[in-house]
């Protein structure tokens, strides 16, 4: 059984000055000198020195403590994103993060950028573009089952395509219809298709009128078919 990967060492301006603070505490520790005197002399804080002098390595007290890893990991894929593409302020990815429901603090953002700081800053550049598969499974999936980057892609795809935003709308409005069972709802849904500019809803939505009566029920009433269906599913299957 392999051993559990160890958390990403911080490197940068802080885990400079710790580094030379470290050496200097056990150049003096392992000499005997005693944890008081080794504070009066380099005018550190007795607690920190006492860390330092403790600690086997100094790889030890610049790993981002646990706490802060498992707080921000739901946004790892969302910062790693915004530092390709140039974002390297640390205070303004905290704000980013406030805005999609972050409650850690502004230092565990910048302890977390720590590691990619001694590289160079990267040149912004254009995110791949999405295939219409991924699109479409962003439109169609709900919000919540979204990963933050998932989220701020289509973000920047419905901004640059209104059409996209208004089917986006539609599509949730009937969505909600299905979950909620208002099936009352589906003339005006209609309705408002037939108003867009988007020629695949006037589609869909003559067709829902073609059997419209069907159509309210099954968005009314509490029934389901599902398990006929499956049964023709297998009925077919054993035929072919």
């Amino acid at each position: 059984m392999e051993p559990p990967a160890k958390p990403p060492v911080i490197e940068g301006k802080r885990s400079a000055n710790t580094r030379r603070q470290f050496a200097a505490v056990h150049e003096m520790y392992d000499k005997g000198v005693a944890i008081d005197v080794i504070s009066k002399t380099l005018r550190m804080d007795r607690k920190t020195v006492r860390k330092y002098a403790h600690a086997l390595a100094v790889e030890d007290l610049l790993r981002l403590p646990r706490q802060e890893r498992n707080m921000l990991q739901p946004w790892a894929e969302y910062l790693n994103m915004r530092w390709q593409e140039g974002c390297t302020d640390s205070g303004q990815l905290f704000r980013e993060l406030q805005q999609r429901g972050y409650r850690g603090s502004s230092r565990s953002v910048r302890r977390w950028l720590e590691p990619l700081r001694p590289s160079e800053a990267p040149t912004p550049k254009r995110s791949e573009v999405p295939t219409v598969r991924q699109v479409v499974g962003w439109l169609t999936r709900h919000p919540d089952d979204l990963t933050s980057g998932q989220q701020l892609r289509l973000k920047r795809i419905l901004t640059d395509c209104p059409e996209l935003a208004d089917l986006r709308r539609r599509i949730g409005d009937f969505a909600r219809m299905t979950k909620n069972l208002d099936g009352h709802l589906l003339p005006r849904w209609i309705k408002a298709a037939e108003g867009s500019e988007l020629p695949s809803l006037h589609s869909f939505a003559r067709n829902l009128n073609k059997d419209f009566d069907a159509v309210t029920a099954g968005l009314t009433l509490p029934y389901s078919s599902s398990m006929v269906e499956g049964h023709v599913n297998r009925v077919k299957f054993l035929k072919r």
